[in-house]
């Protein structure tokens, strides 16, 4: 069986999102018979949202790279950061890192021009709502919600973040926002934040959407077997 390069995965951002990666990466490659090769690093999220807080983007690069040290000494050949917020400072982390990242914003940039969306609408932290996914919706037209709504979808998406679970309520709620952005104009709503994957999935979302963690998997996939992924 070929084996593939050794991923280092840095953890904990949130718990729910990692084990989705997990999850995704194995089954994917066993689906190639590729063995997957993987070692994982955990931080914490209340740190990093510190940071966030803060708008320390240096503080918080030098602090994943920490994790990236341990996971090069563990055997790691590139690193993935299984979350969208902490890719605010990927510029920074890329300058300091001793491994190859991949990229999630650059990977989001190329599935948006490859779908051709002109308008959309975004769901994930306030941050990465206001900035555009920080930078990569840069060429979309962006649909805004009410900034009460922007609270609403900020604080729904953080619970499961902390929590690792999944919430019915926010469901319903964010699925009538999104109907409601759609009809406004928005020709999909991208899912900003890894742990709405643990709430929206292909059976159960009825709005179209771009899934900015499965855009980072494939990407994921692809530096790890040199192969392509897009039909997986």
């Amino acid at each position: 069986m070929q084996q593939s390069k050794c991923l280092g995965l840095i953890g904990g951002l949130g718990i729910g999102a990692t084990v989705h990666y997990y999850r995704a990466l194995g089954k994917a490659l066993a689906a190639r018979e590729v063995s997957m090769r993987l070692v994982m690093a955990h931080v914490e999220t209340r740190r990093v949202f510190e940071y966030l807080a803060n708008g320390d983007r240096h503080g918080l690069a030098h602090y994943l790279d920490g994790a990236i040290g341990r996971l090069r000494a563990a055997g790691a050949e590139l690193a993935a950061v299984p979350a969208v917020a902490p890719h605010v400072c990927v510029r920074e982390l890329m300058a300091v890192s001793s491994l190859p990242i991949v990229n999630l914003l650059d990977a989001v940039a190329a599935a948006v021009r490859a779908r051709g969306l002109r308008r959309a609408a975004i769901f994930g932290t306030r941050l990465a709502m206001e900035t555009g996914v920080f930078g990569a919706l840069d060429r979309v037209e962006l649909i805004r919600p009410a900034p009460a709504k922007v609270d609403y979808i900020h604080e729904t998406y953080v619970s499961p973040a902390t929590s690792g679970e999944p919430s019915e309520d926010g469901y319903r709620g964010l699925t009538e926002l999104a109907e409601g952005l759609i009809r406004e104009g928005a020709e999909a709503i991208v899912l900003a934040g890894t742990d709405l994957s643990l709430i929206f999935n292909e059976r159960t979302t009825r709005f179209p959407h771009l899934d900015c963690a499965r855009v980072h998997i494939d990407a994921i996939l692809r530096a790890m077997t040199l192969e392509d992924t897009s039909s997986l």
